[in-house]
C-alpha cells in the first residue's frame, strides 16, 4: 500500500534519494511517480504518464522482448498505471543499470515538474507484486 505525506519534506525523495544503492543480494528498489504536484495539483498533460513509459520503452532487460515488436509494450522498468484516480509511473532501479541516462531523466523529469516521488514498500514478499494489482 501506498502511504501518502503531505509534507514536501516527507511525500519527496530527494534525487540523492533515488540514487540506487549498491548490493548485489538485494532486490532493486521502485518509485512512484504520482501525477500529483507538490502543491497537490493535478500533473498535465492528462496522458503524461503514458508519454514517459513509452519513451522508456526501448530500455528492457537484456533478453528481453526486442526486434520488430518491442515498441508495443512498455519497458518492465518504466510502466504506467493508475492509483486512486491519479495517474502514476512505476520505475525501478533497475533502469539505472541498464541506462544510466535514461534513469537519470525520468528522475530529472519528476523533480523539474515538483512531482511527488515516493517508495514502494522493500519487503522481500512483495518484489515480484505485479503494480497492476497495487490498489
Amino acid at each position: 500500500m501506498l502511504q501518502r505525506n503531505n509534507a514536501r519534506a516527507q511525500s519527496t525523495l530527494s534525487m540523492n534519494d533515488a540514487e540506487p544503492k549498491p548490493s548485489s543480494a538485494a532486490p532493486s528498489r521502485r518509485l512512484v511517480i504520482r501525477g500529483v504536484t507538490d502543491d497537490g495539483r493535478s500533473f498535465r498533460p492528462s496522458d503524461w504518464a503514458e508519454r514517459l513509459a513509452s519513451a522508456m520503452s526501448s530500455f528492457r532487460p537484456e533478453g528481453g522482448a526486442g526486434g520488430i515488436g518491442a515498441y508495443i509494450g512498455y519497458s518492465p522498468y518504466c510502466i504506467p498505471m493508475l492509483n486512486g484516480g491519479v495517474k502514476c509511473v512505476i520505475v525501478d532501479e533497475a533502469l539505472r543499470g541498464v541506462e544510466p541516462m535514461a534513469w537519470d531523466f525520468v528522475m530529472n523529469f519528476a523533480r523539474d515538474n515538483s512531482l511527488q516521488l515516493e517508495e514502494l514498500p522493500s519487503d522481500p514478499a512483495l518484489a515480484s507484486v505485479d503494480p497492476s494489482d497495487l490498489p
